[in-house]
């Protein structure tokens, strides 16, 4: 592993208006960071997943645990990042680690504010895992280091205004605009599930009714096909003898396998969700504007099956329509490691201003090194 020296454990609080300035670089800055292996780490509620990125956003070498269960401390995830660090730079020279967290990262991209699944409540997660690991680190949001992934290596190659939707258990999201993500004032922008489509709606575990992913995500999907199999609707027969009556069984992947094998019911389910998707994508491009949306998540693994009805229902619910130039709705390409290697292009850039500010003090120290040589030849005491 790369060390740093001084530059790792001792400057967690100089280091934030570095990563300040980053967020204004972004896009000059990936085009002439160093082009160095680091490790990308994606953490959800249920894996965290790491792998070594090169410049060009090829994975050498990838590992993935389970996630330690959310009732125990931070520390405990804390350590599965740092061993799954540490067995990495084994065999590869590591040179700066970047973390996609599944929560609400602050400005500073330091503290996770909150993690559903996990035990993380204003957790300065980046000091931490700096403080055990002698490379610099950076944290931000999973969906924010996805949609940059695509953008850099993807599907969203090519593209200036930029929105990400990640459909999973619920949906989460991001804006890129000019290569640069968007954050917010407080660093929790994108969080696009929580927009209230249904007034008095489904009630949302924010707390919440109506929110947009309880009508367009994984947790929707299940939901729906299994209050239609506890029905013992006529409609749900396929997916109920296919679980042999057990409805828990229900998943999202399961549902899709079936709607690509012709099932009915679950064809009728994956349109209804993107009928929705489409929905939520029309009111994002009245606010924003991108021209294009990338969907991810796992659920966006039903393809045209999901992806087709949503753009059915994007040019009905547009603004403007007709009047205007559409935006692009795709499929994202990197698929489920594009937010562990999204976290590590990212990281590449703190590696940049860390190799810098090495290289600084090295020549600091040479031209001392020089003066005093010189002082001694003229014999000053």
């Amino acid at each position: 592993m790369s060390t740093y020296g001084t530059f790792s454990a001792p400057i967690g609080s100089r280091r934030a208006p570095a990563l300040r300035t980053i967020g204004t670089r972004e896009r000059r800055s990936h085009l002439t960071a160093p082009r160095v292996p680091t490790v990308g780490i994606d953490i959800g509620g249920t894996k965290v997943m790491a792998g070594v990125v090169d410049a060009d956003g090829n994975i050498l070498e990838k590992l993935r645990t389970e996630t330690p269960d959310k009732s125990k401390s931070p520390k405990v995830v804390e350590d599965t990042i740092v061993e799954l660090v540490l067995d990495l730079s084994d065999r590869h020279d590591v040179h700066a680690v970047g973390i996609g967290a599944a929560g609400w990262v602050d400005a500073d991209r330091n503290r996770v504010l909150f993690a559903p699944h996990l035990s993380w409540r204003n957790e300065p997660l980046r000091d931490r895992i700096a403080d055990r690991l002698a490379v610099p680190v950076l944290v931000d949001n999973d969906a924010n280091t996805a949609a940059w992934a695509e953008w850099r290596f993807g599907a969203g190659r090519g593209e200036d205004h930029l929105v990400m939707i990640t459909l999973g258990t619920g949906i989460g999201g991001a804006i890129l605009e000019d290569g640069q993500v968007k954050r917010g004032k407080f660093g929790v922008a994108g969080e696009f599930g929580h927009m209230q489509v249904v007034p008095g709606g489904h009630r949302c575990p924010c707390g919440n009714r109506g929110c947009w992913e309880q009508y367009s995500s994984g947790n929707a999907l299940v939901r729906e096909a299994r209050e239609l199999a506890a029905a013992d609707s006529p409609v749900a027969y396929g997916i109920i003898e296919h679980v042999k009556g057990q409805i828990g069984d229900i998943t999202g992947p399961m549902i899709t396998e079936l709607a690509r094998d012709g099932d009915a019911m679950c064809i009728e389910l994956l349109q209804d969700i993107g009928q929705w998707l489409g929905v939520g994508i029309a009111n994002l491009a009245a606010a924003l504007d991108p021209s294009c949306f990338v969907i991810g998540g796992g659920v966006s693994a039903a393809d045209d099956l999901l992806i087709g009805p949503a753009r059915d229902a994007f040019k009905r619910h547009l603004t403007g329509r007709g009047y205007r130039p559409e935006a692009r709705i795709v499929r994202a390409q990197l698929g489920p490691e594009a937010g562990m290697v999204g976290a590590a292009d990212l990281a590449r850039l703190v590696a940049r201003r860390f190799r810098r500010a090495k290289r600084r003090r090295v020549e600091r120290y040479e031209r001392y090194e020089r003066y005093t040589q010189a002082r001694r030849a003229e014999g000053a005491p």
